[in-house]
C-alpha cells in the first residue's frame, strides 16, 4: 500500500516543488518534495516499462527498453490540446488500458516460454486449471495457491497503478505545456527519422517503437480470427474420407495383432538432434534397435509435426486420432462433442477391443466417450500403490505392465488396440524412476524409495536439461524392454512424442516436430509402410519425411488396408 500512499500524498503537491506554507516545518516540506518526485519518477519508469517491454521471452533483454515509444508522444500531444477535465477523463482509461496491455504482455511471455506461442484471449483461459494442477503436483498446494493469489492481485493492481501513473504524468505535462511541447516536437522528429532509417542502438531493436499499440492491434485481430475459427474448423471437419468405410475393409493388414499406441511426453525432435541430448538419446535408440533386431523385431521411424508445443498434450492426442488439426481448446471441445470418426473407432468397428491407459487423469473424463474406448484406465483404477514421481502419478513401466497383466495376458480374447500416455518424461523432470525386473512390478510398491522422493524440487537451471534427457532415455528403454519381454509376432508398437518440450529445454526457435516409430516382428506389417520413406530402426534420420500429425490417421488407415469411400481433402495449412 505504500505506493498508493505515495501517489495520494504526492498528488496534493505541485511536482515542481511548490513553496511550503508558513506553518509547514522544513523537514516535512523536504519529505513531501522527495515523495512527490519519487512518485513521479516511479510513474515514468512504470509507464516506459509498460510501453517498451517485449511480449516474447527471448526478447526480454535490457536493450528492449532503449526505445522511443510513439504511444507516449501521442498521449503527451493529446494532453496539450485537452482541457483539464477532459484530460482526466481520457488519462485514467488510457492508463488502465495500458495496464491491460501489460497483463497481456506478461501472459504472452509466459505462454511463449512454455507453449511457444502468444496467449490467445479467446481460447487460453482453459489453461488456468491445468496450470494450477501442474504447480500443485510439482511444487505443492501452498505454492499453487500463493501463485494464484499473486496473479489475482497483479490483475487488479497493474491497471490501477498504471492509471494513477498516467494521471500523474499528464498533470505534470499539463503544468509545463511549453517544455512538454518542445520535448514532443524533438522526440517526435527523432521517432520519424529513426523509423524511416530503421535506426537501432541494439541489433534487432528499432529505436522507433510502437510495440504496445501493435500488441493491442494483434490481439484484437487474434480475437476476430479466433471467433471465426469455429466456421473454418467446421468446414474442415465436414470432410472425412473414411467415415463410411465398411468394417470388412478396415485395417485388414493388422488383423489378429495387438496394437499399442504410446504417446511419450515431451519426446520432441530436439531429443534426437540437440547436441546436449542426441549423443545419449541416439545411443539408447541405436542400442534398442540392435536389441530388437536380435530378437526378430524391425522398426521404421519418421517425424510428425505436432499441433502444440511445450504442453497441451490432449491437443496432440486428438489431432492424431481424429485426423484434424486441433491446436486450441475451442477446436478440442467442438471435436469431442462431435461424431468424428477416430482411429480408435476404426479399430473398434473392425473387431478390436479398444482401451486407453491415462495415468495422469485423476478425475472424470467426459471426452473419453468421444474416442470410442471400450475401457478407460486412469489413476483411479490402475491399482498403483507406489510413490508418485513428481508430476507422474506412476512410472511408465507400471503403466505398460498393467496393460500387459490386465488386458494382453487374458486368454481367448479379441485383439486389443490400446492408447497409452507415458508421462515419466513430463516436466519438471525432478524425480525419475528406474527400470526394474518386470516380474517384480506388482502393485508398484517396488518403486518405493526410488529416485529423489515424491517432494523433490525442480532441478536447478544447470541440471534441468540433463534430467530431461534422463527421463527420455528411461521411457525409451522401458518401451524396448517391454517389447523384448512381452512382444510377439502379433504385437505392433507405435510410439511417438506428443510435442516438443518448452524452449528452455528444446532451445529457441525449435521446430514442432516429434519422432514417430512403428515396431513389429511380423515383416508384413512394416512392408505396408515401405513407401513412407521412413528410416530403418528406432531413430529417424534428419532427412526423414515430416508430415502434419493430422495426416497420420488417413495414412495409417490407407496403409493397413482401409479403402476410403472418397478422396481425402488436402491437409489444412497450419504453418
Amino acid at each position: 500500500m505504500s505506493v498508493f500512499h505515495a501517489f495520494r500524498s504526492a498528488s496534493a503537491d505541485r511536482e515542481d516543488g511548490a513553496a511550503r506554507g508558513p506553518d509547514d516545518p522544513p523537514a516535512r516540506s523536504r519529505l513531501r518534495r522527495v515523495a512527490a518526485w519519487t512518485a513521479t519518477t516511479l510513474a515514468c519508469l512504470l509507464v516506459l516499462f509498460a510501453l517498451d517491454a517485449p511480449d516474447r521471452f527471448d526478447r526480454l533483454t535490457p536493450g528492449q527498453f532503449v526505445r522511443i515509444p510513439v504511444e507516449a508522444l501521442l498521449t503527451a500531444a493529446l494532453v496539450l490540446v485537452l482541457p483539464d477535465r477532459a484530460r482526466r477523463w481520457v488519462a485514467a482509461p488510457l492508463g488502465a488500458l495500458l495496464g491491460v496491455v501489460v497483463i497481456f504482455k506478461v501472459l504472452d511471455i509466459g505462454f511463449d516460454a512454455v507453449l511457444v506461442r502468444p496467449f490467445n484471449p479467446v481460447f487460453d483461459w482453459s489453461f488456468l486449471r491445468p496450470g494450477f494442477e501442474f504447480v500443485d503436483t510439482s511444487a505443492g498446494r501452498p505454492a499453487a495457491i500463493g501463485l494464484t493469489a499473486l496473479i489475482v492481485l497483479l490483475v487488479i493492481a497493474v491497471p490501477v497503478l498504471m492509471a494513477l501513473s498516467v494521471l500523474r504524468l499528464t498533470r505534470l505535462a499539463a503544468r509545463h505545456r511549453t517544455a512538454t511541447g518542445r520535448t514532443v516536437a524533438v522526440l517526435g522528429t527523432a521517432w520519424v527519422a529513426c523509423g524511416a532509417l530503421g535506426a537501432q542502438l541494439v541489433p534487432g531493436v528499432p529505436l522507433a517503437s510502437g510495440s504496445a499499440a501493435e500488441l493491442a492491434y494483434d490481439h484484437a485481430r487474434q480475437v476476430r480470427s479466433s471467433l471465426n475459427d469455429r466456421e473454418v474448423f467446421a468446414k474442415q471437419a465436414s470432410v472425412d474420407a473414411f467415415q463410411h468405410t465398411p468394417p470388412s475393409q478396415m485395417l485388414t493388414g493388422l488383423r489378429g495383432k495387438d496394437v499399442v499406441l504410446a504417446f511419450v511426453e515431451s519426446y520432441g525432435r530436439s531429443a534426437v538432434e540437440h547436441p546436449e541430448y542426441a549423443p545419449r538419446v541416439d545411443a539408447a535408440l541405436d542400442a534398442g534397435t540392435q536389441r530388437l533386431k536380435a530378437a526378430g523385431f524391425g522398426a521404421r521411424s519418421g517425424y510428425l509435426t505436432s499441433s502444440t508445443a511445450g504442453g497441451g498434450s490432449w491437443l496432440a492426442h486428438s489431432t492424431l486420432l481424429s485426423g484434424l488439426w486441433i491446436d486450441n481448446q475451442q477446436r478440442y471441445r467442438t471435436l469431442t462433442s462431435s461424431s468424428r470418426f477416430t482411429l480408435t473407432r476404426a479399430f473398434g468397428e473392425a473387431g478390436w477391443r479398444t482401451l486407453t491407459v491415462q495415468p495422469a487423469i485423476t478425475r472424470s473424463w467426459p471426452e473419453a466417450s468421444f474416442y470410442g474406448y471400450d475401457k478407460v484406465y486412469d489413476d483411479r483404477n490402475l491399482g498403483y500403490k507406489g510413490p508418485r514421481f513428481s508430476y507422474a502419478t506412476m512410472p511408465d513401466q507400471y503403466t505398460l505392465n498393467t496393460l500387459q497383466r490386465d488386458e494382453l495376458s487374458a486368454p481367448k480374447r479379441a485383439p486389443v488396440m490400446a492408447e497409452l500416455a507415458l508421462v515419466s518424461s513430463h516436466a519438471p523432470w525432478a524425480n525419475i524412476p528406474s527400470l526394474v525386473d518386470w516380474r517384480t512390478v506388482g502393485d508398484g510398491s517396488v518403486f518405493a524409495g526410488m529416485g529423489k522422493g515424491e517432494n523433490a524440487g525442480w532441478p536447478s537451471s544447470g541440471r534441468i536439461r540433463g534430467e530431461y534427457r534422463k527421463s527420455i532415455e528411461y521411457t525409451l528403454n522401458t518401451l524396448v524392454s517391454y517389447m523384448l519381454t512381452y512382444g510377439s509376432k502379433n504385437t505392433v508398437l507405435v510410439f511417438l512424442g506428443d510435442h516438443q518440450p518448452a524452449p528452455t529445454i528444446a532451445g529457441q526457435h525449435a521446430s514442432r516436430d516429434v519422432p514417430v516409430t512403428i515396431v513389429a516382428r511380423d515383416p508384413a506389417v512394416l512392408d505396408r509402410i515401405s513407401g513412407w520413406g521412413w528410416q530403418d530402426g528406432l531413430r529417424p534420420a534428419r532427412t526423414s519425411p515430416v508430415w502434419p500429425m493430422s495426416t497420420f490417421r488417413d495414412r495409417f488407415l490407407t496403409a493397413f488396408g482401409s479403402t476410403p469411400s472418397a478422396p481425402s481433402a488436402p491437409a489444412a495449412s497450419h504453418r
